[in-house]
């Protein structure tokens, strides 16, 4: 299975339409999702889970633009501050994780959203990847541990271009563990990740915007976690042990500050410049995943009443499917208004 055909779900639209409701909101980095989902959450009886790589890991706040306890109040928000940023949360991990709280939403009645800019999270949920069980190997790790990165990515682009073209070509940690699972395996790790039965019917809503205007947003998101001090956010993790090493695989902002820590910069203009630039790119490559999986609906911007539109024709659809397979009865399974 390549990355392009991970998309395409084998399962039919008849069993789909059985399938209890997720609504999924993406978009890249700046685009708005925070706001739209508690916005959708509060209007749909509903519940956020967040599918943010970064997000699952406590004391890592203003460099994720993660909600603030105000906005967490407005709603109920599951897998923020779950994890110890020492440690490694994995991608097999969220998915149970996700999994496990998305039915306890549904169990007591509310409607489950899922939010975030992470494409691999959001996949893992929505198309129930069967993520490949390689278990760690020490020996392995430490030979491609010792190894400069540009040879560690020549070497995953010769046996698995893929995902290649797709990883974090500045964390060391994901492109060792590709390269473990296709030396282990001795198959790409891009064609492991086969699919499971759906376990949701999901409605994939996106947020679009003209590249200048996301790249402004982005632009002026950068200079606002700067003046909310997210030098000072860097100089802690480090005070609680937290290695460079490891704030290089925590994403850019940390990346970035940290090597203005060590000197790397001529002063932090220059290093907040470059971060701009480095997001941008970033940007680019979430875009072309999103733009792969044909069943986003894209808003233009934030735009909330045809967010609002879409979302309650879905649950009306999937209410009105529930009501044909088993009849009309009192108690609605889903509580879809609030």
């Amino acid at each position: 299975m390549t990355m392009s055909e991970s998309f395409v779900s084998p399962v039919s639209p008849e069993s789909l339409s059985a399938l209890p409701p997720l609504v999924v909101v993406l978009g890249p980095t700046a685009s708005g999702k925070s706001g739209l989902g508690i916005h959708l959450a509060r209007r749909f009886n509903g519940e956020i889970v967040s599918a943010d790589s970064r997000q699952v890991y406590r004391c890592l706040d203003i460099g994720t633009a993660k909600v603030t306890p105000e906005e967490q109040a407005l709603v109920p928000h599951h897998l923020l501050d779950v994890a110890d940023p020492r440690g490694i949360y994995t991608v097999s991990r969220f998915q149970h994780d996700a999994i496990a709280a998305i039915d306890d939403i549904l169990a007591r009645g509310k409607q489950p959203f899922l939010v975030g800019g992470s494409p691999h999270y959001i996949q893992v949920v929505v198309d129930h990847l069967d993520i490949p069980r390689i278990e760690p190997h020490r020996e392995l790790r430490a030979r491609l541990e010792a190894r400069p990165l540009d040879d560690l990515l020549a070497q995953l682009e010769a046996l698995d271009p893929a995902s290649a073209a797709a990883i974090d070509r500045h964390n060391r940690r994901r492109v060792i563990r590709a390269l473990e699972v296709c030396l282990v395996s001795g198959k790409p790790f891009s064609e492991q990740r086969g699919m499971a039965h759906p376990l949701y019917r999901s409605l994939l809503l996106g947020i679009s915007w003209p590249r200048d205007v996301l790249y402004a947003r982005i632009d002026a998101r950068v200079d606002e976690r700067m003046r909310q001090g997210m030098i000072q956010e860097v100089r802690d993790l480090l005070a609680q042990g937290i290695s460079h090493e490891r704030l290089d695989s925590l994403g850019l902002e940390y990346r970035y500050i940290s090597r203005l820590l060590r000197g790397e910069f001529a002063d932090e203009a220059e290093m907040v410049q470059r971060l701009k630039y480095a997001i941008h790119d970033f940007t680019r490559r979430q875009l072309t995943w999103f733009r792969r999986d044909t069943r986003i609906t894209w808003l233009n911007g934030l735009d909330i009443e045809r967010a609002e539109a879409v979302v309650e024709s879905f649950l009306n659809d999937i209410f009105q499917g529930i009501q044909g397979i088993q009849g009309d009865r009192e108690g609605r399974p889903y509580n879809t208004r609030s």
